[in-house]
């Protein structure tokens, strides 16, 4: 089973824009801001990030492969002569295998990215994302909490309360992270409107590692978006801006100017917090095989 999950744009060979947002309206306007407001069914955190610079091209030529392969009409070539900016970054994304004649061993740079920076954290690792069920992510951060690799070690998901599909392989999975955390170093959240009346749908695929890693795209961590369907997502290893990007999170989760691992525990632990709560109904055994039976079966 495949499909076409990235979300990428490029205007002119010059912008390009990368990230998570469905050009859609099903389930709600996906227009997202700090508040998500609930404008139709449901308000919508997602997240998406503005390129310029040589980096377009690198977008422009996977657009341009895929609609080669399509159509069989090329593309003209994103303007070379881009002015570069400040920060380093490199587009990866998922192609599967025996899909397209110019990947026909496919590109799994996803997957690879997020395991190289995981086994490498020592100190915090954020992960947001609708789905959280695959057996390679969830062993490393498994392991990661049974041997903290350092004191300060923290790991926070920030995943829906209830997802679209698949509650129950996430919810497992996460069972086995609960069961591994012996040190309370894990904070698996969400995101409710205010008065906690309803969700805030977690829609964003966004990695933080150390505050020296940053991973922003169209990937869920299941093995559809890591191995089966089109995926596109921007790395960076400036440290400036992945600290940033996750101070601008915390601060927007929490509602407030300081923020810290304690804060954000104490609050969504706290019945007086309405924007939010720790994951319900997280299972400790029951469900713990579902993700990865789920990624062999379904995700193929």
């Amino acid at each position: 089973m495949h499909c076409h999950h990235e979300k990428v744009a490029v205007i002119d060979g010059r912008v390009a824009y990368v990230g998570g947002i469905d050009l859609t309206t099903r389930g709600g306007d996906r227009l997202d801001s700090s508040a998500h407001p609930a404008r139709g069914a449901l308000g919508w955190h997602d997240a998406a990030l503005r390129v310029e610079g040589p980096l377009v091209g690198d977008v422009a030529a996977h657009v341009a492969m895929r609609w080669r392969e399509v159509t069989g009409e090329p593309l003209p070539a994103s303007n070379s002569l881009l002015q570069a900016g400040s920060v380093t970054a490199q587009f990866v994304r998922t192609v599967p295998e025996q899909v397209y004649d110019a990947v026909p061993d496919g590109d799994l740079r996803i997957l690879e990215a997020y395991v190289r920076a995981l086994r490498s954290a020592e100190r915090l690792v954020h992960l947001e994302s609708q789905f959280l069920w695959s057996p390679e992510i969830v062993a490393i951060l498994r392991d990661k909490l049974r041997e903290p690799p350092t004191d300060e070690f923290r790991v926070v998901l920030v995943l829906p309360g209830h997802p679209n599909n698949g509650q129950d392989d996430t919810r497992g999975q996460l069972g086995v992270l609960v069961a591994a955390d012996r040190h309370r170093r894990l904070l698996a959240c969400s995101l409710f409107q205010p008065g906690r009346a309803e969700q805030v749908y977690v829609h964003a695929k966004i990695g933080i590692v150390d505050d020296r890693w940053l991973c922003i795209g169209s990937a869920n961590l299941n093995e559809h978006s890591l191995f089966n369907d089109t995926e596109a997502c921007l790395i960076t290893c400036d440290a400036e801006l992945a600290r940033a990007t996750r101070l601008r999170l915390w601060r927007e989760h929490a509602g407030r100017e300081s923020v810290s691992f304690e804060v954000l525990k104490a609050l969504a632990e706290s019945p007086d917090y309405d924007r939010l709560a720790l994951l319900p109904h997280v299972s400790r055994r029951s469900r713990a095989l579902l993700g990865p039976l789920n990624g062999l079966l379904v995700d193929g």
